[in-house]
């Protein structure tokens, strides 16, 4: 274990749970919660929040050990598991809450997210439309969110959509798994 302090990511990138599982299996992510962050509403719900009318979106709020795993490696993962250049949709999940976002907390993370972003422009055939913000309000999302894949591991959601994700890091990011 490493001297630094742990550090917070925030990310959106579609459906909560997809970020959520991978992340649950990334070395150095010690908590991770599913949430909503960049909205207007003063406590908004899933059911307000799957309406689009809120303004937040769906994000993943990890706390990591900065010695054990970089920010940018958490980002890499990130922009491996969404697809970045859709605007307000992830696959058939379509609506403002599913945007590619990142909420950075420090300038430093900031400035790396440019960096990383200014990288992966080069791999997708289309614009990145990732918003990069400072880190809002944060909305802990109701407990049977939390933890939802691991829980309901044959749902239809959970097999055919985030299972998948969760291969593809296995494979391309092995020496960042548990």
């Amino acid at each position: 274990m490493s001297q630094q302090a742990n550090e917070v990511a925030i990310l959106g990138g579609g459906c909560f749970w997809c970020l959520e599982a991978v992340y649950l299996e990334v070395r150095g992510v010690t908590r991770v919660e599913s949430g909503y962050m960049g909205g207007t509403s003063p406590d908004p719900t899933y059911e307000q929040v799957c309406s689009g009318t809120t303004g937040h979106a769906e994000v993943v709020r990890l706390v990591f050990d900065p010695g054990v795993i970089a920010y940018r490696d958490l980002l890499e993962i990130f922009f491996t598991i969404h697809d970045p250049t859709t605007p307000d949709r992830q696959g058939k999940d379509v609506g403002t809450q599913y945007r590619s976002v990142i909420f950075t907390t420090s300038p430093q993370q900031e400035a790396m997210a440019k960096q990383v972003m200014a990288g992966m422009a080069s791999v997708w055939d289309a614009p990145l439309v990732t918003q990069l913000l400072p880190a809002a309000t944060w909305h802990k999302a109701e407990d049977h969110h939390q933890n939802y894949v691991a829980r309901h591991p044959f749902q239809g959601y959970c097999a055919l959509v985030v299972a998948p994700k969760v291969d593809k890091v296995r494979a391309m990011f092995a020496d960042h798994i548990r």
